[in-house]
């Protein structure tokens, strides 16, 4: 039950962020107001359909300006649905989070990505997004959207095929960027086959700032480690491969809620909290806590 009602407020978010129907039918992107908003999750900016701007291109924007500045507005947003939620846009608000989550039911081989590519995401953000519209720019002091230029595969999916197809200017100005764009999308649809979440894990930078503060949001998982019997049903079912009793708020957890639907025991429980959370005692030693509970 709880797995449905994250499906449907996936699928609401998706269709509400992307309601602009006239934009998919003429082939246009929407310039009104609301695209002075930032919608939470990771939803391209000129996709046809989008009301509102993506934070990651909007942080873009005003990085790779003349003055190289950063947009306080957008960084005040981020910090905000981060402190109080941590990554549970990741888990479900965002539209491409709930692709790949599809994409991974195709019945293939699956393969477990190493850890050391969660690290990545956070390479991403620093060189991709902050740095490299900075340091390279053109004889004018303007720098580029590197990550939504040549590598985002949302922006493409989500923009790039659909104004492709309903509008002829776009189509006629196609290129070898397009095509490279289209290879990258390609990429991350067949990995999103064979690993859960590669491109959320391994590579948003949207991902990575709200990761950081997955152990301080207000909305939190804890465990109960005298009811935990470290089944690992939790890992075994987690879309990003975490044991939730070792960490209870990793920065990679996306809050999806599956280890709570699973836990035999009862032992895991999401929500937000007030005062202190069993993760600021995840450092005690788990034989003397659980010898506490006798």
């Amino acid at each position: 039950m709880d797995n449905l009602k994250r499906r449907f407020v996936q699928l609401l978010s998706a269709i509400l962020g992307n309601s602009y129907f006239k934009g998919f039918r003429d082939g246009v992107i929407y310039r009104g107001k609301l695209k002075s908003v930032c919608f939470p999750g990771l939803n391209c900016y000129s996709c046809p359909g989008a009301y509102t701007s993506c934070p990651i291109g909007s942080l873009q924007a005003i990085t790779a300006g003349i003055k190289h500045q950063i947009s306080f507005y957008v960084l005040g947003f981020l910090m905000m649905i981060g402190t109080i939620g941590g990554r549970f846009v990741c888990g479900w608000i965002c539209p491409f989070g709930l692709l790949q989550e599809i994409l991974y039911k195709t019945p293939l081989k699956k393969i477990r990505m190493k850890k050391v590519f969660n690290y990545g995401k956070y390479i991403f953000l620093i060189v991709f997004v902050l740095l490299l519209p900075i340091l390279l720019t053109d004889e004018f002091g303007l720098g580029s959207p590197y990550f939504c230029k040549y590598i985002c595969p949302a922006g493409t999916l989500e923009a790039g095929i659909p104004l492709a197809i309903t509008n002829m200017a776009i189509r006629g100005a196609i290129g070898i960027l397009y095509y490279w764009k289209l290879l990258i999308l390609g990429v991350f649809i067949y990995f999103s086959m064979k690993i859960s979440r590669p491109f959320c894990r391994a590579v948003c930078p949207l991902g990575a700032i709200y990761a950081l503060f997955n152990p301080i949001s207000f909305y939190k998982m804890d465990v109960d480690l005298c009811k935990c019997i470290k089944c690992d049903l939790c890992q075994k079912n987690c879309p990003v491969d975490i044991k939730i009793y070792e960490n209870f708020n990793s920065p990679e957890c996306v809050r999806c809620g599956k280890c709570v639907s699973v836990c035999p025991t009862n032992a895991i429980k999401s929500g937000f909290k007030n005062g202190r959370s069993k993760s600021d005692e995840k450092n005690l030693d788990i034989v003397n806590y659980s010898n506490n509970c006798n």
